[in-house]
């Protein structure tokens, strides 16, 4: 019972995290901040992160970019990448109006913020090279020559992600939806 409490108070912590990641960058996730955020009491913080903030904010990355990359791999395990697509669409329309477009992918968020992280750049370098993967590999599965399928893949995730910052700019959803419009068509199976 102790045990699944520990968990319960790692995971909110990296809940916080990830948020506040998405919300401030790598540089508002402060270790107060996510104490403060989480409710979870600070000498939990090293006992679950020894290495401190860095390992927290390493931590809180992974766990977005496995949880996009699962998404991307059941989407893809169906077959349709346009139907990916417009799952992974309507998952960044949900969580942009539930945080008032607040919070954007913290992925990118590193990605622009990871200089006094260490190991940072390649953590964001992998989870964006899996999404690539995936991606391009659906594609494939789909009839797509296979450095087509990856050309796609890096256009999908570029589009995707600069429709987020363009979305949280405008406080307005319509630039995943032309993201969507445009990008959709070519997605087509090639059978």
């Amino acid at each position: 019972m102790v045990e699944q409490g520990r968990r319960r108070t790692k995971q909110r912590m990296l809940d916080s995290a990830v948020l506040l990641l998405r919300e401030r960058g790598a540089a508002g996730v402060t270790v107060d901040a996510v104490l403060a955020h989480s409710g979870a009491p600070r000498g939990s913080v090293y006992h679950h992160f020894p290495g401190g903030r860095n390992e927290m904010v390493l931590g809180a990355v992974r766990q977005a970019g496995d949880y996009i990359s699962a998404m991307v791999s059941e989407a893809a395990a169906d077959g349709d990448v346009r139907v990916m697509v417009e799952r992974l669409v309507a998952f960044w329309k949900r969580s942009l109006t539930r945080t008032d477009y607040r919070a954007g992918c913290p992925a990118a968020a590193m990605a622009m913020d990871s200089r006094d992280v260490p190991d940072a750049a390649d953590l964001v370098r992998d989870i964006f090279v899996r999404w690539q993967y995936g991606i391009a590999e659906a594609l494939s599965g789909n009839g797509f020559e296979s450095s087509r399928a990856q050309r796609l893949a890096t256009v999908v995730v570029s589009a995707i992600e600069g429709a987020i910052i363009l979305c949280r700019a405008h406080r307005d959803l319509g630039p995943l939806d032309d993201v969507l419009a445009e990008i959709a068509p070519l997605l087509e199976r090639r059978d």
